[in-house]
């Protein structure tokens, strides 16, 4: 038998809708990866962007367990001295929930120009309107149960 291998040319693409109402976050942004990453299809090849496009609704409404909400802390560094900028989970879930999503995903996909690649085409939305109805994402329901 022969290997076969995904070529660029030869993807095809889906978008996928998921909500994130209830669910906590790491098993949302693992999910997310793998389905950027194209893990779900049996052309799944690890040199090659094979993966969907996703757009997940109502980041604001996603699940932080335990005490992440106030002692995980989002950190922006820009190199200087005393250029060091934290927050806490709690004020980035309340300001800016896409942002949370976002980053948890980056950190799961491989870094240089494949994975950024790959995090483009993540759309992360705070509430349950996005503009991508014109590309009829498809619902994906996520494993497990909502809490």
């Amino acid at each position: 038998m022969k290997t076969l291998h995904a070529k660029k040319e030869n993807v095809k693409r889906r978008w996928l809708l998921l909500d994130a109402t209830g669910r906590p976050l790491g098993r949302l942004a693992s999910r997310v990866a793998s389905i950027l990453r194209g893990k779900h299809t049996p052309n799944y090849t690890p040199h090659v962007d094979a993966g969907d496009f996703v757009v997940v609704i109502n980041a604001g409404k996603v699940l932080l367990t335990g005490k992440k909400l106030d002692s995980m802390m989002v950190r922006d560094y820009s190199g200087y001295p005393g250029g060091l900028k934290e927050r806490s989970a709690r004020l980035v879930l309340k300001t800016k929930p896409e942002e949370l999503i976002r980053r948890a995903v980056r950190g799961m996909l491989p870094r240089g120009p494949l994975g950024y690649a790959m995090i483009r085409k993540l759309k992360v939305y705070g509430g349950a309107e996005h503009p991508h109805v014109a590309q009829n994402p498809q619902p994906v329901e996520l494993e497990g149960k909502k809490k």
